[in-house]
């Protein structure tokens, strides 16, 4: 029987671009990140989800060698951030939630000073900052100063910063937070094509439609854990179902729905009933409990995160 030598090119493109055992963060007596477990693999883009104070941010700054791990495993490229930080900070691009774009440059300014960082040569630099100022569609902006750009403009800079350096891992946090829908759809389509190029992409968002979007993997994480791990389409099918049932609640609605022996949530005003047969489920509650309003759409993304991180309020 013949066998096959394996290439350390296809060895390598079995290692994870990010991987994570038992990773904490401790700040005080807060556990921010508490024994997770994830791997990101090459050319795939990686979602983390959750509410506000759940660990996203903070896994993200370990990632990025900002800030130091308590315990547990990371490796990043096959690297230790703690050992071989600039190493990996050499492969990796970073937008970051808020704008910190320099005012007192233009937009090409900001490139090619932010090139330096990465000894790009200054000839090397400026025909980056042009290619990259005509990817995210500012050429015409070039000249500009930040303060005249509007917050669709500066997050589109910010991506193009990022990519300064031909990074191999984009890591994003909240890359479209405030953007009207052209500016978003905008950066969506140019993080897809960056995929195709063969780039590794993870991201953090509030944006349930977002991450469905991108993500081909994600993780949901609540209090420092990660509840669930999985593709959006399967987690939706995995937790909610493929239909959802959406009627005002009253009290008539709610004894029909006891009856019916039909499990339910209470969303504010209305009750959701997640099923694989939503025609059935209307026409039942339309014939025997007189609703007021009836209404049946695709189960998402945002029932699955809703269902298990809560629907209370976060700080």
């Amino acid at each position: 029987m013949q066998t096959r030598q394996i290439t350390d090119h296809e060895v390598s493109a079995r290692v994870p671009v990010i991987e994570a055992r038992d990773l904490r963060k401790t700040f005080e007596s807060i556990n921010a990140v508490d024994g997770v477990q994830f791997a990101v693999q090459k050319g795939e883009v990686f979602g983390f989800l959750g509410p506000n104070g759940a660990g996203k941010t903070t896994t993200m700054r370990m990632i990025e060698c900002v800030s130091p791990r308590t315990s547990g495993t990371l490796l990043v490229f096959g690297n230790d951030p703690d050992i071989a930080p600039a190493k990996i900070k050499q492969q990796i691009g970073v937008v970051p939630q808020e704008t910190n774009l320099d005012p007192d440059f233009t937009c090409f300014g900001n490139l090619v000073t932010y090139a330096r960082y990465f000894d790009i040569p200054p000839a090397e630099a400026k025909k980056r900052a042009a290619d990259l100022l005509a990817f995210v569609q500012l050429e015409e902006k070039r000249d500009v100063l930040i303060d005249k750009l509007s917050g669709g403009m500066k997050r589109r800079l910010i991506l193009a910063r990022a990519l300064v350096n031909n990074p191999s891992l984009l890591i994003l946090d909240e890359p479209t937070i405030g953007l009207d829908p052209q500016a978003r759809h905008l950066i969506w389509e140019r993080l897809k094509i960056l995929q195709a190029q063969g780039n590794t992409i993870v991201l953090t968002t509030h944006y349930l439609d977002e991450a469905a979007r991108l993500c081909d993997r994600l993780v949901i994480m609540d209090n420092g854990k990660i509840l669930v791990e999985g593709t959006p389409a399967d987690l939706v099918q995995r937790y909610v179902g493929s239909e959802i049932v959406e009627v005002e609640k009253s009290d008539r609605v709610l004894a029909c729905l006891a009856d019916m022996k039909v499990s339910y949530e209470i969303a504010g005003d209305m009750v959701q009933i997640a099923t694989e047969s939503a025609r059935d489920i209307a026409r039942a509650l339309l014939d025997n409990c007189q609703p007021g309003k009836v209404i049946t759409r695709p189960a998402t993304l945002e029932d699955v995160f809703l269902k298990l991180t809560g629907r209370t309020l976060r700080e």
